[in-house]
């Protein structure tokens, strides 16, 4: 049974950090491309991160590039998001998503709310 467990979000003020990890099972977690999604209320869902098989490749959009950091353990089969300096914007549910050609999987996300 494929699983994507999303943990680590919650409550935290402007300019401070979490770290979002995702903990995979139920597929070869390491031939799977990993990114991180993010949904604000209203908003589509967009790209935050994503990261390569072995971890030397990896993508940020413009709005978050220098803030948050992509990672992976391809042994723990776990894959993380570092952010910090966060911004009231950064709110949203964040997903993460495995995919590989056709096949694509979803955790259930994991509520970041930046608020004073």
């Amino acid at each position: 049974q494929v699983q994507l467990v999303e943990s680590g979000g919650g409550l935290v003020q402007p300019g401070g950090s979490l770290r979002l990890s995702c903990a995979a099972s139920g597929f070869t977690f390491s031939t799977y491309t990993m990114t991180w999604y993010r949904q604000a209320p209203g908003k589509e869902r967009e790209l935050v991160a994503r990261i390569g098989l072995d971890s030397g490749s990896t993508n940020y959009p413009d709005s978050v590039k220098g803030r948050f950091t992509i990672s992976r353990d391809n042994a723990k089969k776990t894959v993380t998001l570092q952010m910090n300096s966060l911004k009231a914007e950064d709110t949203a549910v964040y997903y993460c998503k495995a995919a590989r050609n056709e096949n694509s999987y979803w955790g259930q996300g994991t509520q970041v709310t930046v608020s004073s």
